[in-house]
């Protein structure tokens, strides 16, 4: 996995909080800024960023396996094998779960080597929150507990109100994310402080130009502003081989019994009784009659019932013998009515109700989402050329060990439900 595509797969493991990138922001800012007192030392700043780096980073002993120390934070491995992450699609999954077909497929080393790159993704992403949040915690200094607690209470109460207020239900949608409530606030206090730390980093923001927006909205017009053709219409479908048989609300004479050629065709004077009919229903249509109820009335089609009204369709979603209808439709406006559409075996009226040909949404309608593109576009750039000077410049050694230990804890619960 290279540098990129390692911390943007860090940018989607948590949807509300991109606490991979801030993290990588931080301690790249670290980097730049100095961590160290560099008059009273001949290292360089990048090399005192490194050790102190690494000295928040020890892997110790303790009951149950290995856990990594972090700025004084312990993390265990359970904390990163079974708390659910986003992997692309896949949202609220532990890595014990979404790693565990991998494992009963392969041998201990190999699903090392296929799972190592996301799992150290997860740890690291770990790493980067806790010193993030230190570093925020720290620069806002001893008086800030008290505005987050208010304010992690407030997004404790918004969560609530997602579930009508119902309390019970929504501590059972917390213990569904293994969280509860106390645990649940800590986390919207680290996020509410890590995101005013993080804009306050962050450039000043420039508008786009014009020229801008409009060269955007071109490159991604095909892809995400692109409108489908759509056509609804009322259908009076004839089928010449039940001609003769009393439908339900028919009020045909006839009672003759159907009959095919062998070579599939109808007899000839079922499909005159089919145009026949066709002539006298354009007629009364001419004449004013409603056609809902005629085609309730004389239709065979399956949406008879409804007034031979079809829902909304992309007209080349339209199967044989239907698909005649899709350039039929693109003659006539709506309301206007088309016909006798004639096939080998069917006879149609079609009344077009609506018609939406394909196209874009206008520019006008997308600006805003244009200009939060290009904004995003140029943060991502700055976090990702920092995040690409943090991996260069910080040594987890200790990290990747960890790594290997919940990779073998995996792999081992993994075998253990599969006997």
């Amino acid at each position: 996995m290279n540098q990129k595509k390692r911390y943007r797969w860090l940018a989607v493991l948590t949807p509300t909080i991109n606490v991979g990138a801030f993290a990588g922001l931080f301690l790249a800012l670290c980097l730049l800024g100095g961590c160290g007192d560099s008059g009273k030392s001949a290292l360089t700043e990048s090399e005192l960023a490194r050790i102190a780096i690494a000295e928040k980073i020890k892997l110790v002993e303790a009951e149950g396996g290995l856990v990594l120390m972090v700025g004084g934070e312990a993390v265990s491995s359970d904390e990163i094998i079974k708390a659910p992450v986003e992997f692309g699609q896949s949202y609220n999954i532990s890595p014990l779960e979404h790693f565990e077909p991998i494992a009963k497929t392969n041998s201990l080393t190999q699903f090392k080597e296929r799972a190592r790159g996301e799992l150290k993704a997860i740890v690291f992403n770990k790493i980067s929150q806790i010193l993030l949040y230190q570093e925020a915690k720290r620069q806002a200094g001893p008086n800030i507990d008290e505005s987050l607690e208010k304010a992690a209470e407030k997004e404790m109460r918004r969560f609530i109100l997602r579930f009508g207020a119902d309390e019970a239900e929504a501590d059972q949608a917390l213990k569904k994310m293994g969280m509860d409530r106390k645990k649940f606030k800590e986390r919207q206090k680290k996020f509410i402080l890590t995101q005013s730390y993080i804009a306050s980093k962050l450039p000043r923001y420039r508008p786009p130009t014009y020229q801008e927006l409009l060269d955007l909205y071109d490159q991604m017009k095909d892809k995400s502003f692109a409108k489908p053709g759509i056509i609804q219409f009322r259908l009076i479908d004839i089928e010449v081989a039940k001609m003769g048989i009393t439908e339900p609300n028919q009020t045909s004479a006839s009672s003759s019994t159907l009959s095919s050629l062998p070579n599939g065709s109808v007899e000839p004077n079922r499909l005159e009784e089919a145009k026949k009919l066709a002539s006298q229903l354009l007629n009364q249509i001419k004449a004013g009659e409603d056609f809902a109820a005629l085609a309730q009335q004389f239709s065979h089609g399956h949406r008879r019932e409804f007034g031979g009204l079809w829902q909304p369709i992309q007209p080349e979603s339209l199967a044989s013998p239907y698909d005649i209808l899709a350039s039929e439709a693109k003659k006539i406006q709506p309301g206007q009515v088309a016909g006798p559409i004639e096939t080998l075996e069917h006879i149609f009226i079609m009344k077009l109700e609506e018609k939406q040909p394909a196209g874009y949404e206008p520019f006008q309608n997308v600006q805003m989402q244009i200009e939060d593109k290009i904004f995003n576009d140029r943060r991502n750039e700055i976090i990702d050329k920092l995040n690409a000077k943090l991996l260069e410049q910080t040594e987890l050694g200790q990290a990747d060990e960890f790594v290997g230990f919940c990779l073998e804890k995996i792999y081992s619960a993994s075998g253990e439900s599969k006997q």
